[in-house]
């Protein structure tokens, strides 16, 4: 598995849906960028310039909210991540 380091994320994006409500399949060009995802691997943390760690406030499992244009896209082992960093995450979606 990726393990991220500092204040880096990983999340795997949720699928959107290609279908609307009404049934009608879209062309995949036309999907919005995904801006949810499920936390699968966490850093340790952010070190500031005097050297204090400060811990993540997300942890694996949670599902969050994201900016629809942050982070690096990954692929490994066959799955595709992204990689961000936490100020890139908007919110944690109960």
């Amino acid at each position: 598995m990726l393990k991220p380091l500092g204040d880096r994320v990983i999340v795997e994006v949720a699928q959107e849906s290609e279908k609307t409500v009404g049934g009608i399949v879209l062309a995949s060009n036309t999907n919005e960028k995904p801006v949810t995802g499920k936390v699968v691997a966490v850093g340790t943390g952010l070190v500031t310039a005097d050297g204090k760690q400060h811990p993540l406030t997300v942890k694996d499992g949670d599902r969050v909210l994201f900016d629809k244009y942050a982070g690096q896209e990954v692929s490994y082992e066959g799955q595709d991540y992204l990689a961000l960093h936490e100020k890139d995450i908007v919110a944690i979606v109960d």
